[in-house]
C-alpha cells in the first residue's frame, strides 16, 4: 500500500521522492560525425507540485568559460502525472471544468494503477529552450523512473534530434540520472549523466 504524504494529491504518491530542488554536477560525452562533444556541467532541477495530479518539473543546465563565467547549454520546462484515463471529475481539456463533482482520489484508487511489473505508469512532457518537445511515457518502480520518447516534435530552426531515452534513480539520497538521445544523424546512444544533491 502506498504511503501518502497530507500535503499532496493521491496520484502524487509515486513520484513524492521527486519533490524538491536538486543541484550538482554531471558528466557530457556525445560524438557526432567528427565532432565529439565532451566536459562537465552543472545542473538544477526542480519538482514542485500546486495541489494538482501533476508534477511541475524544470531544469538548467550550464558549464563554466574560460573567463569564470556560466555558459548556458539548455532549459527545460514540463509537467510529470501517472499515466490514467481522464475522467468526468477531471478537468481539461483547455479551460474546461470537470464534468462532474466527486471525491478526491484516494491511495486505494492509485493503488488500482499497478501495471503488472507492480510499478505505475507515467508520462512526461518536456519542452527544451532550443524548440524541441518531448513526450515520455515509461514506468516508475519505487525509487526508479525508466522513459522513452513516444513523441518528438521541433521547430524548423532546432537542431536534429529524433528520439531520447531518460533513467532517474534515488541512491543513497542523491538523484542519480541519464540520459541518451538520438540527435544530428546518430542512433540512440549515451550523451550525459549527472548526480545531484537536494538542496531544498
Amino acid at each position: 500500500m502506498l504511503d501518502l504524504p497530507t500535503d499532496i494529491a493521491a496520484d502524487l504518491a509515486p513520484l513524492s521522492w521527486l519533490i524538491g530542488v536538486w543541484e550538482g554536477t554531471g558528466v557530457l560525452d556525445y560524438t557526432a560525425g567528427d565532432t565529439r562533444f565532451s566536459g562537465e556541467f552543472t545542473h538544477r532541477v526542480s519538482f514542485r507540485h500546486d495541489g494538482g495530479d501533476h508534477l511541475t518539473y524544470s531544469a538548467d543546465a550550464w558549464t563554466t568559460g574560460a573567463d569564470g563565467g556560466r555558459v548556458p547549454l539548455v532549459a527545460e520546462v514540463g509537467f510529470w502525472r501517472l499515466e490514467r484515463p481522464a475522467v468526468a471529475t477531471d478537468a481539461g481539456p483547455a479551460l474546461l471544468p470537470p464534468r462532474a463533482p466527486g471525491p478526491a482520489r484516494t491511495a486505494d484508487d492509485v493503488e488500482k494503477l499497478r501495471n503488472a511489473e507492480g510499478g505505475f505508469d507515467i508520462q512526461a512532457q518536456i519542452v527544451h529552450s532550443d524548440g524541441v518537445g518531448e513526450l515520455y511515457l515509461g514506468q516508475i518502480k519505487g525509487p526508479r523512473i525508466d522513459l522513452a520518447t513516444d513523441a518528438v516534435v521541433r521547430t524548423a530552426g532546432a537542431r536534429d534530434y529524433a528520439a531520447a531515452t531518460r533513467m532517474y534513480g534515488l541512491v543513497e539520497g542523491d538523484l542519480l540520472w541519464a540520459w541518451d538521445i538520438a540527435a544530428l544523424a546518430h542512433d540512440l546512444r549515451s550523451h550525459a549523466s549527472a548526480r545531484l544533491k537536494r538542496a531544498e
